[in-house]
């Protein structure tokens, strides 16, 4: 449990001084919950912008928990041991990209422009503007110590296959933000694995740069021209951003601001939202630019980015899950190979594969397999149907956000279908599977599941344009 490292200290009462620790602990307690709650209103709603202890409350009080037990939690060890971890790690938290900090810049001079007394808008035009474009979505510190911590815990929850001895295989997009996240896990690994010095150097181990697998959408000429570069292809988020719910929002901000209504638009209050979360994330503040927001705004605003992500990255248009077929499918080639070589009692060559990428790898891949999906697709005019969504980016792909899967061997099994199990994990927490609701499946059941994608879903055959050059949404 969370409090379990602190609560330890209470071995036996100082002489004299009895309060004293009980004291200290509501203290430390006390300042962790305001920390939590300094924007707590707010930071459940921040989507993709969301800091990963969201997910996971407990690693507020302490990083290096593994949280509360988790009923099913990992196959009994006695009768089944793990083989093989496949870990799909989306960057740690980045600062702001620089089309982010341009918009910020923007918004930022208007305010400071303003002649006329407004309490609200003086106290940001006083903010100090820091980000500068060449942060550019760069790894932040807390990044850094997200990939530290991260790496520390799975080395706590799987000793047997995050071990010394064991070999690891790591690959990265080439993005900077991906490069440096491997870096810092590799750091975490061997401060969890080589407390003592070594021989072994975890943290300057070679790392593959794999862009066709962490980066697939950029090498789907069908996704590119039909999805990211077609005007049309976010209909509904522009939609929702001239809707009454975006207006409501608008309106409020522009007279808390004291500016008139056409000197803003969507794109300007998401960002002022996104920099409170910004502050949030990399500096753990309650920025001022929070104090522009209440919840019903949030709301709102998490809505609009998760319009973005659904119609972009998720259920929207077939092509976007189809495009990570590639890399569903080398999940698949390397768990395969792993029974064979277990069969043959051979070593397994791969026991802990660690790829580091995007929001934008995992989330087609979590659409691919069915999970996250509502019966009614999201749009500009159901926001209030949608408000107990599944499909919640924040709650998905959160910074640091990971998608493991973990094969077991169990020696005990009654028949030779129930010799190999799978369980899957995101962000630490189990995930139960679309065809069963269970949090643990036969693999040959997993395999038959998952049979036409398998079978059917081919990377380049998917993602060719048609004959016609028909760039339009209608044949997505």
């Amino acid at each position: 449990a969370a409090g379990l490292p602190m609560a330890s200290c209470f071995r036996g009462p100082l002489p004299g001084r009895r309060s004293l620790p009980l004291f200290l602990l509501l203290l430390r307690v006390s300042l962790a919950q305001e920390r939590a709650a300094a924007t707590s209103l707010l930071s459940g709603y921040f989507g993709t912008k969301s800091r990963y202890e969201e997910v996971n409350q407990h690693l507020l009080l302490d990083p290096l928990s593994l949280g509360p037990p988790e009923p099913g939690y990992l196959l009994p060890s006695a009768a089944c041991a793990p083989l093989q971890l496949r870990a799909l790690i989306r960057h740690g938290t980045r600062f702001p990209t620089e089309k982010q900090i341009r918009k910020l810049g923007q918004l930022h001079r208007l305010l400071r422009s303003q002649e006329r007394p407004c309490p609200a808008a003086q106290q940001l035009a006083r903010w100090d503007m820091w980000y500068q474009p060449d942060l550019d979505g760069k790894l932040a510190p807390k990044g850094r110590l997200d990939m530290e911590q991260l790496a520390r815990r799975l080395a706590a929850r799987f000793p047997g296959l995050l071990a010394p001895q064991r070999r690891f295989a790591f690959a990265s997009s080439s993005k900077h933000r991906c490069v440096d996240s491997s870096a810092a896990f590799r750091k975490g690994l061997q401060l969890a694995l080589h407390r003592q010095p070594s021989a072994r150097d975890i943290e300057n181990e070679t790392i593959e740069i794999n862009d066709k697998l962490m980066r697939f959408f950029d090498h789907c000429e069908k996704f590119v021209t039909c999805v990211e570069e077609n005007a049309t292809a976010m209909y509904e988020v522009d939609a929702f951003k001239e809707g009454p719910e975006m207006k409501r929002v608008l309106e409020k901000i522009a007279a808390t601001l004291c500016v008139p209504v056409r000197d803003l638009n969507a794109d300007l209050v998401q960002v002022a939202f996104f920099t409170c979360s910004f502050e949030l994330a990399i500096k753990n503040v309650n920025s001022p630019w929070c104090s522009l927001f209440n919840e019903d705004d949030a709301k709102v605003l998490e809505y609009l980015n998760d319009l973005k992500q659904y119609w972009k990255r998720g259920y929207g248009y077939d092509i976007n899950s189809r495009s990570s077929c590639i890399l569903f499918q080398d999940i698949f080639k390397h768990l395969d190979t792993a029974i064979a070589e277990s069969k043959s009692s051979m070593p397994i060559s791969s026991p802990v594969i660690l790829q580091f990428g995007h929001a934008e790898t995992l989330q087609p891949l979590l659409a691919l397999m069915g999970f996250f999906k509502d019966e009614e697709p999201l749009a500009a005019n159901n926001y209030k149907k949608q408000m107990h969504r599944k499909f919640r980016s924040g709650r998905i792909v959160p910074y640091a956000s990971n998608l493991i899967f973990v094969l077991y061997h169990c020696d005990q099994a009654r028949t030779p279908e129930e010799e190999y199990q799978v369980q899957i994990l995101l962000n630490e927490k189990l995930l139960p599977f679309p065809h069963s609701e269970e949090t643990v499946s036969l693999y040959t059941d997993l395999k038959n599941h998952y049979k036409e994608i398998l079978q059917n879903c081919h990377f380049n055959e998917e993602c060719e344009l048609s004959k016609t050059n028909d760039t339009s949404t209608d044949e997505l």
